[in-house]
Protein backbone atom coordinates (compact mmCIF):
# COMPACT_ATOMS: atom_id res chain seq x y z
CA UNK A 1 0.00 0.00 0.00
CA UNK A 2 1.14 3.32 -0.33
CA UNK A 3 0.06 6.70 -0.39
CA UNK A 4 1.10 9.94 -2.59
CA UNK A 5 0.46 13.60 -3.65
CA UNK A 6 -0.56 15.39 -6.54
CA UNK A 7 -1.40 18.76 -8.41
CA UNK A 8 -4.62 18.53 -9.55
CA UNK A 9 -3.91 20.14 -12.96
CA UNK A 10 -7.19 19.60 -14.26
CA UNK A 11 -8.42 22.34 -11.30
CA UNK A 12 -6.30 25.80 -11.54
CA UNK A 13 -8.53 28.92 -10.75
CA UNK A 14 -8.60 32.23 -12.47
CA UNK A 15 -5.58 32.81 -9.75
CA UNK A 16 -3.73 30.13 -10.99
CA UNK A 17 -3.72 27.90 -8.04
CA UNK A 18 -4.86 24.14 -7.89
CA UNK A 19 -6.04 21.51 -5.10
CA UNK A 20 -3.86 19.17 -3.91
CA UNK A 21 -4.88 15.54 -4.02
CA UNK A 22 -4.15 12.48 -2.00
CA UNK A 23 -3.72 8.91 -4.10
CA UNK A 24 -3.85 5.85 -1.44
CA UNK A 25 -3.41 2.74 -3.86
CA UNK A 26 -3.25 -0.94 -2.78
CA UNK A 27 -3.99 -4.22 -4.24
CA UNK A 28 -4.70 -3.13 -7.89
CA UNK A 29 -7.73 -0.49 -6.68
CA UNK A 30 -6.99 3.28 -6.11
CA UNK A 31 -8.46 5.83 -3.51
CA UNK A 32 -8.53 9.48 -4.15
CA UNK A 33 -9.46 12.30 -1.54
CA UNK A 34 -9.16 15.71 -1.57
CA UNK A 35 -6.89 17.23 0.90
CA UNK A 36 -9.32 20.42 1.72
CA UNK A 37 -8.15 24.33 1.97
CA UNK A 38 -4.84 22.62 0.87
CA UNK A 39 -3.91 24.13 -2.84
CA UNK A 40 -0.54 25.56 -5.02
CA UNK A 41 0.51 27.27 -8.22
CA UNK A 42 2.15 24.69 -10.63
CA UNK A 43 5.68 26.87 -9.97
CA UNK A 44 5.41 25.89 -6.13
CA UNK A 45 4.63 22.33 -6.69
CA UNK A 46 7.84 19.72 -5.82
CA UNK A 47 6.89 16.77 -8.52
CA UNK A 48 9.58 14.94 -6.32
CA UNK A 49 8.61 15.55 -3.28
CA UNK A 50 5.19 16.22 -3.13
CA UNK A 51 5.55 19.78 -1.19
CA UNK A 52 5.28 22.78 -1.57
CA UNK A 53 8.13 24.71 -2.37
CA UNK A 54 8.65 28.05 -0.62
CA UNK A 55 7.54 31.67 -2.62
CA UNK A 56 10.21 33.93 -3.67
CA UNK A 57 10.92 36.61 -0.86
CA UNK A 58 9.47 39.48 -2.96
CA UNK A 59 6.45 37.25 -3.60
CA UNK A 60 3.45 37.11 -1.49
CA UNK A 61 3.75 34.47 1.49
CA UNK A 62 2.28 30.98 -0.52
CA UNK A 63 1.37 29.72 3.10
CA UNK A 64 3.59 26.58 2.62
CA UNK A 65 4.81 25.39 5.93
CA UNK A 66 1.21 25.39 6.61
CA UNK A 67 -0.34 23.42 3.91
CA UNK A 68 3.14 21.12 3.83
CA UNK A 69 2.32 20.28 7.73
CA UNK A 70 -1.19 19.56 6.72
CA UNK A 71 0.20 17.16 4.32
CA UNK A 72 2.53 15.52 6.85
CA UNK A 73 -0.22 15.07 9.01
CA UNK A 74 -2.37 13.31 6.53
CA UNK A 75 0.48 11.40 5.05
CA UNK A 76 1.19 9.80 9.06
CA UNK A 77 -1.98 9.26 9.72
CA UNK A 78 -2.35 7.00 6.68
CA UNK A 79 0.53 5.47 7.20
CA UNK A 80 -1.27 4.51 11.02
CA UNK A 81 -3.94 2.79 8.88
CA UNK A 82 -1.71 1.07 6.81
CA UNK A 83 0.38 -0.40 10.47
CA UNK A 84 -3.78 -0.95 12.15
CA UNK A 85 -4.78 -3.21 8.72
CA UNK A 86 -1.39 -4.99 9.21
CA UNK A 87 -1.82 -5.95 13.01
CA UNK A 88 -5.61 -6.60 12.51
CA UNK A 89 -4.90 -8.81 9.12
CA UNK A 90 -7.33 -6.94 7.35
CA UNK A 91 -7.05 -7.35 3.86
CA UNK A 92 -7.05 -3.71 2.41
CA UNK A 93 -10.53 -2.92 0.11
CA UNK A 94 -11.68 0.25 -1.66
CA UNK A 95 -14.52 0.53 0.36
CA UNK A 96 -13.03 -0.61 3.81
CA UNK A 97 -10.26 2.88 2.84
CA UNK A 98 -13.20 4.76 1.90
CA UNK A 99 -14.80 3.99 5.17
CA UNK A 100 -11.89 5.14 7.45
CA UNK A 101 -11.05 8.17 5.58
CA UNK A 102 -14.36 9.48 6.82
CA UNK A 103 -13.70 8.41 10.37
CA UNK A 104 -11.04 9.94 12.67
CA UNK A 105 -7.58 8.45 11.75
CA UNK A 106 -6.27 9.55 15.50
CA UNK A 107 -7.19 6.59 17.15
CA UNK A 108 -6.21 4.07 15.47
CA UNK A 109 -2.97 3.65 17.09
CA UNK A 110 -3.67 1.25 20.06
CA UNK A 111 -4.71 -2.49 18.00
CA UNK A 112 -7.58 -3.99 19.57
CA UNK A 113 -7.61 -7.77 17.54
CA UNK A 114 -11.04 -9.63 17.37
CA UNK A 115 -10.48 -12.60 18.97
CA UNK A 116 -8.24 -11.91 21.75
CA UNK A 117 -10.67 -9.24 22.09
CA UNK A 118 -13.36 -11.88 22.31
CA UNK A 119 -11.49 -14.26 24.49
CA UNK A 120 -11.11 -11.14 27.11
CA UNK A 121 -14.88 -10.85 26.62
CA UNK A 122 -15.20 -14.54 27.95
CA UNK A 123 -12.46 -14.32 30.52
CA UNK A 124 -13.88 -11.34 32.26
CA UNK A 125 -17.35 -12.63 32.48
CA UNK A 126 -16.21 -15.95 34.44
CA UNK A 127 -17.03 -14.24 38.02
CA UNK A 128 -20.16 -12.83 36.97
CA UNK A 129 -21.84 -15.14 34.64
CA UNK A 130 -22.96 -18.85 35.00
CA UNK A 131 -21.14 -21.86 33.50
CA UNK A 132 -23.74 -22.62 31.19
CA UNK A 133 -23.42 -19.07 29.75
CA UNK A 134 -19.58 -19.11 29.59
CA UNK A 135 -19.91 -22.32 27.92
CA UNK A 136 -22.50 -20.54 25.46
CA UNK A 137 -20.10 -17.32 24.38
CA UNK A 138 -16.71 -20.30 24.11
CA UNK A 139 -19.38 -22.37 21.49
CA UNK A 140 -19.60 -18.74 19.79
CA UNK A 141 -16.47 -18.00 19.28
CA UNK A 142 -15.37 -21.15 17.81
CA UNK A 143 -18.39 -20.88 15.45
CA UNK A 144 -16.85 -17.19 14.61
CA UNK A 145 -13.56 -19.03 14.42
CA UNK A 146 -14.87 -21.61 11.90
CA UNK A 147 -16.81 -19.42 9.68
CA UNK A 148 -13.75 -17.25 9.51
CA UNK A 149 -11.71 -20.09 8.90
CA UNK A 150 -14.50 -21.57 5.93
CA UNK A 151 -14.89 -18.26 3.98
CA UNK A 152 -11.64 -16.08 4.27
CA UNK A 153 -13.52 -13.49 5.43
CA UNK A 154 -11.09 -11.55 8.20
CA UNK A 155 -12.93 -10.52 11.27
CA UNK A 156 -11.83 -7.20 13.09
CA UNK A 157 -14.21 -4.40 14.75
CA UNK A 158 -14.29 -2.53 11.59
CA UNK A 159 -15.44 -6.14 8.82
CA UNK A 160 -18.81 -6.68 11.52
CA UNK A 161 -21.36 -5.17 8.68
CA UNK A 162 -23.63 -5.78 6.93
CA UNK A 163 -21.79 -7.79 4.49
CA UNK A 164 -20.41 -9.70 7.38
CA UNK A 165 -24.00 -10.88 8.55
CA UNK A 166 -25.05 -11.84 5.21
CA UNK A 167 -21.88 -14.06 4.80
CA UNK A 168 -22.68 -15.48 8.40
CA UNK A 169 -25.99 -16.03 8.01
CA UNK A 170 -25.68 -18.26 4.56
CA UNK A 171 -22.35 -20.11 5.98
CA UNK A 172 -24.76 -21.24 9.17
CA UNK A 173 -27.41 -22.50 7.06
CA UNK A 174 -26.32 -23.89 4.01
CA UNK A 175 -23.29 -25.22 5.80
CA UNK A 176 -23.48 -25.91 8.87
CA UNK A 177 -27.67 -26.53 8.32
CA UNK A 178 -27.89 -24.47 11.80
CA UNK A 179 -31.46 -23.74 13.10
CA UNK A 180 -32.58 -20.47 12.76
CA UNK A 181 -32.55 -19.85 16.59
CA UNK A 182 -29.02 -21.20 17.02
CA UNK A 183 -27.98 -18.83 14.52
CA UNK A 184 -30.03 -15.57 15.93
CA UNK A 185 -28.69 -16.91 19.35
CA UNK A 186 -24.74 -16.54 17.86
CA UNK A 187 -26.00 -12.85 16.72
CA UNK A 188 -27.08 -12.41 19.81
CA UNK A 189 -23.90 -12.87 22.19
CA UNK A 190 -21.87 -11.21 19.21
CA UNK A 191 -23.91 -8.15 19.90
CA UNK A 192 -23.34 -8.19 23.60
CA UNK A 193 -19.90 -8.84 22.63
CA UNK A 194 -19.51 -5.68 20.62
CA UNK A 195 -21.97 -3.70 23.34
CA UNK A 196 -18.91 -4.49 26.02
CA UNK A 197 -16.04 -4.12 23.68
CA UNK A 198 -17.56 -0.08 22.34
CA UNK A 199 -17.92 0.14 26.01
CA UNK A 200 -14.43 -0.46 26.61
CA UNK A 201 -13.15 2.19 23.23
CA UNK A 202 -11.89 -0.63 20.98
CA UNK A 203 -13.79 0.27 18.36
CA UNK A 204 -16.37 2.54 16.68
CA UNK A 205 -18.33 0.61 14.73
CA UNK A 206 -22.00 0.62 15.10
CA UNK A 207 -23.26 -1.42 12.10
CA UNK A 208 -23.92 -4.63 14.10
CA UNK A 209 -27.02 -2.33 16.36
CA UNK A 210 -28.83 -3.19 13.12
CA UNK A 211 -28.22 -6.82 13.05
CA UNK A 212 -32.05 -8.70 13.82
CA UNK A 213 -32.37 -11.48 15.98
CA UNK A 214 -35.99 -12.81 15.81
CA UNK A 215 -36.16 -16.31 17.33
CA UNK A 216 -38.41 -19.11 15.83
CA UNK A 217 -40.86 -20.22 18.98
CA UNK A 218 -40.99 -23.72 19.94
CA UNK A 219 -42.75 -26.88 21.41
CA UNK A 220 -43.18 -26.99 24.82
CA UNK A 221 -42.10 -30.52 25.90
CA UNK A 222 -43.80 -31.58 29.30
CA UNK A 223 -45.22 -34.28 31.34
CA UNK A 224 -48.93 -34.72 31.35
CA UNK A 225 -50.50 -35.06 34.52
CA UNK A 226 -51.09 -39.02 34.03
CA UNK A 227 -47.48 -39.18 32.92
CA UNK A 228 -45.97 -37.62 35.27
CA UNK A 229 -47.56 -40.02 37.91
CA UNK A 230 -47.09 -42.73 36.03
CA UNK A 231 -43.43 -41.66 36.28
CA UNK A 232 -44.09 -41.04 39.74
CA UNK A 233 -45.04 -44.02 41.21
CA UNK A 234 -43.29 -46.60 39.10
CA UNK A 235 -41.02 -49.04 40.92
CA UNK A 236 -37.54 -49.18 39.24
CA UNK A 237 -35.39 -52.32 39.78
CA UNK A 238 -32.22 -49.86 38.79
CA UNK A 239 -31.58 -47.24 41.81
CA UNK A 240 -29.84 -45.24 39.20
CA UNK A 241 -32.96 -44.48 37.62
CA UNK A 242 -34.59 -44.40 40.37
CA UNK A 243 -32.65 -41.57 42.12
CA UNK A 244 -32.81 -39.93 38.31
CA UNK A 245 -36.49 -40.27 38.76
CA UNK A 246 -37.08 -38.94 41.83
CA UNK A 247 -35.18 -35.54 41.23
CA UNK A 248 -36.77 -35.11 37.90
CA UNK A 249 -40.25 -35.15 39.86
CA UNK A 250 -39.13 -33.04 42.39
CA UNK A 251 -38.47 -30.23 39.75
CA UNK A 252 -41.71 -31.09 38.57
CA UNK A 253 -43.23 -30.39 41.19
CA UNK A 254 -41.35 -27.37 42.42
CA UNK A 255 -40.73 -25.85 39.44
CA UNK A 256 -36.83 -25.52 40.44
CA UNK A 257 -34.10 -25.22 37.84
CA UNK A 258 -31.44 -28.34 37.72
CA UNK A 259 -28.80 -26.08 38.81
CA UNK A 260 -30.69 -24.72 41.56
CA UNK A 261 -31.67 -28.17 42.45
CA UNK A 262 -27.84 -29.45 42.75
CA UNK A 263 -27.32 -26.26 45.08
CA UNK A 264 -30.01 -27.45 47.39
CA UNK A 265 -29.09 -27.81 51.06
CA UNK A 266 -30.96 -29.46 54.44
CA UNK A 267 -30.89 -25.65 55.44
CA UNK A 268 -33.05 -24.36 52.73
CA UNK A 269 -35.84 -27.12 53.51
CA UNK A 270 -38.39 -26.12 55.82
CA UNK A 271 -41.72 -27.63 56.85
CA UNK A 272 -43.81 -26.88 54.21
CA UNK A 273 -41.46 -24.72 51.60
CA UNK A 274 -37.82 -24.24 50.64
CA UNK A 275 -36.19 -21.00 50.94
CA UNK A 276 -32.61 -20.43 48.25
CA UNK A 277 -30.79 -17.98 46.21
CA UNK A 278 -31.40 -18.69 42.98
CA UNK A 279 -28.38 -19.46 41.00
CA UNK A 280 -29.46 -17.50 37.13
CA UNK A 281 -31.65 -14.99 38.89
CA UNK A 282 -29.68 -14.23 41.63
CA UNK A 283 -32.57 -13.64 43.38
CA UNK A 284 -32.10 -14.18 47.46
CA UNK A 285 -34.24 -15.66 49.67
CA UNK A 286 -36.53 -16.95 47.51
CA UNK A 287 -39.59 -18.61 48.89
CA UNK A 288 -41.25 -21.94 46.91
CA UNK A 289 -43.92 -24.04 48.38
CA UNK A 290 -43.67 -27.86 48.64
CA UNK A 291 -46.57 -30.36 47.98
CA UNK A 292 -47.44 -33.63 49.42
CA UNK A 293 -45.03 -35.27 46.45
CA UNK A 294 -42.20 -32.65 47.05
CA UNK A 295 -42.17 -33.59 50.55
CA UNK A 296 -42.54 -37.11 50.36
CA UNK A 297 -39.31 -36.94 48.37
CA UNK A 298 -37.52 -35.09 50.85
CA UNK A 299 -38.34 -37.31 52.89
CA UNK A 300 -37.29 -40.50 51.39
CA UNK A 301 -33.61 -38.60 51.29
CA UNK A 302 -33.65 -37.74 54.56
CA UNK A 303 -30.14 -38.77 56.94
CA UNK A 304 -28.79 -40.67 54.06
CA UNK A 305 -25.38 -40.09 52.29
CA UNK A 306 -27.92 -38.76 49.30
CA UNK A 307 -29.44 -35.64 51.45
CA UNK A 308 -31.36 -33.46 50.63
CA UNK A 309 -31.47 -35.42 46.84
CA UNK A 310 -29.10 -37.62 44.79
CA UNK A 311 -27.82 -35.07 42.36
CA UNK A 312 -25.68 -36.19 39.54
CA UNK A 313 -23.95 -34.13 36.51
CA UNK A 314 -26.81 -32.65 34.24
CA UNK A 315 -24.96 -34.72 31.14
CA UNK A 316 -25.72 -37.83 32.87
CA UNK A 317 -29.32 -36.71 34.17
CA UNK A 318 -30.44 -35.87 30.76
CA UNK A 319 -29.54 -39.23 29.41
CA UNK A 320 -30.76 -41.59 32.40
CA UNK A 321 -34.14 -39.65 32.15
CA UNK A 322 -34.59 -40.69 28.75
CA UNK A 323 -34.26 -44.58 29.93
CA UNK A 324 -36.56 -43.77 33.12
CA UNK A 325 -39.66 -42.36 30.59
CA UNK A 326 -38.81 -45.18 28.44
CA UNK A 327 -38.97 -48.14 31.03
CA UNK A 328 -42.46 -46.26 31.85
CA UNK A 329 -43.50 -46.16 28.14
CA UNK A 330 -43.80 -42.42 27.69
CA UNK A 331 -44.04 -42.78 24.25
CA UNK A 332 -46.00 -40.57 22.47
CA UNK A 333 -45.38 -39.92 18.91
CA UNK A 334 -44.33 -36.23 18.92
CA UNK A 335 -43.70 -34.22 16.29
CA UNK A 336 -40.84 -31.05 16.56
CA UNK A 337 -40.55 -28.17 13.85
CA UNK A 338 -37.36 -26.40 13.41
CA UNK A 339 -36.54 -23.90 10.42
CA UNK A 340 -33.17 -23.27 8.68
CA UNK A 341 -33.89 -20.13 7.06
CA UNK A 342 -37.46 -20.47 5.15
CA UNK A 343 -36.72 -24.34 5.17
CA UNK A 344 -39.03 -26.25 7.42
CA UNK A 345 -38.03 -29.09 8.96
CA UNK A 346 -40.10 -31.77 10.79
CA UNK A 347 -39.06 -34.68 12.86
CA UNK A 348 -41.28 -37.49 14.89
CA UNK A 349 -39.64 -38.71 18.02
CA UNK A 350 -41.36 -41.09 20.53
CA UNK A 351 -41.81 -38.46 23.84
CA UNK A 352 -38.99 -39.95 25.87
CA UNK A 353 -36.62 -38.81 23.73
CA UNK A 354 -36.82 -35.32 24.13
CA UNK A 355 -37.81 -35.17 27.56
CA UNK A 356 -34.17 -33.23 29.83
CA UNK A 357 -33.91 -31.77 32.98
CA UNK A 358 -35.31 -28.51 31.55
CA UNK A 359 -39.12 -30.89 30.91
CA UNK A 360 -39.21 -30.67 34.21
CA UNK A 361 -39.50 -26.60 34.99
CA UNK A 362 -41.91 -27.02 31.97
CA UNK A 363 -43.88 -29.95 33.26
CA UNK A 364 -44.55 -27.44 36.72
CA UNK A 365 -45.54 -24.65 34.68
CA UNK A 366 -48.18 -25.57 31.99
CA UNK A 367 -49.47 -28.38 34.47
CA UNK A 368 -50.40 -25.73 37.12
CA UNK A 369 -51.92 -23.32 34.68
CA UNK A 370 -54.24 -26.30 33.19
CA UNK A 371 -55.14 -26.93 37.43
CA UNK A 372 -56.42 -23.62 37.73
CA UNK A 373 -53.18 -21.60 39.21
CA UNK A 374 -53.20 -18.18 38.76
CA UNK A 375 -50.45 -16.93 36.48
CA UNK A 376 -48.82 -14.50 38.36
CA UNK A 377 -48.96 -17.22 40.98
CA UNK A 378 -46.90 -19.52 39.12
CA UNK A 379 -44.54 -16.47 38.08
CA UNK A 380 -43.88 -15.82 41.76
CA UNK A 381 -42.84 -19.51 42.63
CA UNK A 382 -41.00 -20.10 39.56
CA UNK A 383 -38.94 -16.64 39.91
CA UNK A 384 -40.20 -14.85 36.22
CA UNK A 385 -41.75 -12.40 38.10
CA UNK A 386 -43.59 -10.56 35.29
CA UNK A 387 -41.07 -11.49 32.63
CA UNK A 388 -40.59 -14.30 30.48
CA UNK A 389 -37.54 -16.36 30.52
CA UNK A 390 -34.77 -15.67 27.38
CA UNK A 391 -35.49 -18.66 25.39
CA UNK A 392 -33.52 -22.19 25.95
CA UNK A 393 -32.00 -24.88 23.54
CA UNK A 394 -33.40 -27.74 25.35
CA UNK A 395 -32.62 -31.34 23.40
CA UNK A 396 -35.59 -31.49 21.68
CA UNK A 397 -32.81 -29.84 19.23
CA UNK A 398 -31.94 -33.47 18.16
CA UNK A 399 -33.60 -32.37 14.57
CA UNK A 400 -30.66 -30.55 14.36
Amino acid sequence: MKVSFHLRRDKFDKEGYAPIRMLISANGFKVFKSIPGVRSKEKYWDEKKERIKPSKPKENYNFHIEYNRKLDEKETQIKGLFRYMLLNDIIPTKDFIQSKLKEDLNGLNVVHKFFPSFQEFIDTNKSVKSERTIKGYVTNKNFLTDFETFTGYKLHFGSIDREFYEKLRDYAFEEREARNNYFFKIISVLKTFMNWAYERGYHENLAYQRFKRQEDETEVIYLTMDELMTLYNHEFESKRLEHVRDVYCFGCFTGLRYSDIKQLRASNIFDNHLRINVQKTRTIDHKIPLNVYSKAILDKYRDTVYEPLPVISGQKFNKYIKECCEEVEINTPTTITRYIGQKRIDKTFPKHELITSHTARKTFVTNSLILGMKEMIVRDITGKNGQSEPPKTDKSEQCK
